[in-house]
């Protein structure tokens, strides 16, 4: 099952009313931060290609990167199978960003059957793939497959986000964290969404980097 899918702005709202009604923390940071931004994304190649490139790179260059392979035709898995080194060298990946987005491109993923199955197999299915990390597998199904009960605990800026909202001695660690997100479900997507919000309100007070 793949439980809630999160479609529309009513439905972020839906699951911000439900957090709000069972922690107040939550309704505290949502208060400062609302409207959430509804953040959906198309699922598929490119989005798990993309996110390979903005690994370890500022954003500018990512996206400076991510253009050159755009007008390179480098953004489909036939291409990329067909591709040289010397043709992703050229558009500005490292060797090793080379090496992952082939084997994304070889592991020749179904990305049709990845909407309909379970979020624990979903994560379980990138994760095989190299340079496809946790992280990116629950963004990806948070916001490409539009996951409500997925949580990113290894998220530094959510765990800044927990520190600061929940006065933390630090920042909580991934099993900690993870078990204080149980108490967000059916929403943890939602509460994510509050939590990098309420991130960007306390990095602009506090200096947070």
């Amino acid at each position: 099952m793949t439980g809630r899918i999160i479609e529309t702005d009513a439905d972020v709202q839906e699951g911000a009313e439900f957090l709000i009604s069972v922690c107040p923390k939550l309704a505290q940071a949502f208060e400062i931060t609302k409207p959430l931004p509804l953040r959906r994304k198309p699922d598929g190649f490119d989005q798990l290609l993309s996110a390979i490139v903005s690994q370890q790179v500022s954003t500018a260059s990512a996206s400076a990167i991510w253009d050159r392979m755009k007008a390179a035709r480098l953004t489909s898995a036939d291409n990329v199978r067909q591709a040289t080194e010397d043709d992703l060298r050229d558009v500005g990946l490292s060797r090793q960003k080379i090496r992952y987005s082939i084997a994304l491109a070889q592991a020749d993923l179904d990305y049709a059957e990845l909407r309909y199955a379970p979020t624990d197999e979903v994560i379980k299915t990138l994760t095989k793939v190299p340079g496809i990390g946790v992280w990116t597998a629950e963004v990806y199904a948070m916001f490409s497959l539009g996951r409500a009960d997925v949580f990113a605990p290894g998220d530094l800026a959510l765990q800044e986000a927990a520190k600061v909202l929940y006065d933390l001695p630090e920042r909580p660690k991934d099993r900690a964290f993870r078990e204080l997100a149980e108490a967000w479900a059916p929403w943890r997507s939602v509460a994510a969404r509050i939590l990098w919000a309420y991130y960007r309100v306390v990095k602009n007070r506090e200096g947070v980097r």
